[in-house]
């Protein structure tokens, strides 16, 4: 009896990973696009049009995650001041704005409409290149773990308000972009972006403490849409010297599309320039090496199609 009991575990475990693997979303994104806002309607209206159109508990969750992304916006004037107040769901449905734990504690609320178990998990993420190396004292950001069976498996990760767009790294203008790259994202990929401030809730492989997360590099929306699972180098702060060969690589999870260009943004506001460089996409793997030919210090930008995709603090001698 024990034996079938734990066949059935697994089996269940296997089931929601399938559901979830290679799952094309565009349909639902589509449908909860072709809603809008939905300005004025109860909590209630909302709940019922966006979960009750889908059967499946998966797209039921990408809805939800669909509609919060798309039509609340990121707060960045609070998320500057660290100001969590005006964030409760309600209020988040009135203004239509919050910052990391409104999107995650609405994304909550209508999973517990939908019956689905959600918890929000408060954590820290890195803005800037400047925050590389810090210690990161205070808790800046909130996402969500939902869970779809019995097994530790069936945690998943998401992440509304990062789905919604993108902070500057002055964090004075927010740019609303919508991404899927952050409903159940690969864990390995998730945990290089964020750190939970309760260990318990690292789902899967990542940065043994919060000092070794804070020394990795910056990740952006764009890695975490290819699924960047390994950086080299991987430590943010890179140390080097004039005329020395620095070799990247990043292995990548999945082929979001096709690279065609990689550069560098090298410096910041009237010193920032941009260089390309020669790279090879093959197996997974995106590959290049650059040579400084300034001393200085300064942050460098890898662009990917011309999009930031991982980002360094570069001193060089």
């Amino acid at each position: 009896m024990k034996k079938i009991f734990v066949f059935m575990l697994a089996a269940a475990s296997m089931g929601a990973t399938a559901q979830t693997g290679s799952k094309d979303f565009k349909a639902i994104d589509e449908y909860i696009k072709g809603l809008g806002p939905m300005t004025g309607m109860s909590t209630a209206t909302i709940d019922n049009v966006v979960i009750n159109h889908f059967e499946d508990k998966v797209d039921k969750l990408r809805a939800i995650y669909a509609w919060i992304a798309m039509n609340i916006t990121y707060d960045a004037k609070a998320a500057r001041s660290s100001n969590i107040t005006k964030n409760k769901p309600a209020e988040v449905l009135a203004s239509r704005k919050a910052v990391g734990i409104g999107f995650a504690s609405l994304f909550q609320d209508m999973c517990s409409s939908a019956n689905i178990r959600c918890l929000t998990v408060d954590g820290y993420v890195k803005n800037n290149v400047l925050e590389i190396g810090e210690k990161g004292t205070e808790i800046n950001h909130s996402w969500a773990v939902v869970q779809l069976g019995q097994s530790p498996d069936t945690w998943y990760y998401v992440d509304p308000a990062f789905g919604s767009g993108h902070l500057e790294p002055d964090m004075k203008t927010f740019t609303k972009e919508y991404s899927g790259a952050y409903f159940f994202t690969d864990k390995t990929t998730f945990n290089l972006q964020h750190f939970p401030n309760n260990e318990a809730w690292k789902l899967g492989p990542a940065p043994r403490g919060k000092g070794d997360f804070y020394s990795l590099p910056l990740v952006r929306t764009t890695a975490m849409e290819y699924g960047i699972k390994k950086m080299t180098p991987d430590e943010g702060v890179l140390k080097t010297k004039v005329g020395k060969t620095i070799y990247f690589s990043f292995i990548l999870g999945n082929d979001k599309e096709p690279i065609t260009a990689v550069s560098l943004g090298l410096g910041e506001k009237k010193r920032y320039k941009v260089k390309t460089v020669d790279f090879l996409s093959s197996g997974g793997t995106l590959s290049f090496s650059y040579k400084f030919d300034e001393d200085g210090n300064f942050p460098m930008t890898i662009l990917v199609n011309g999009k930031e995709f991982v980002a360094y603090s570069v001193e060089v001698n």
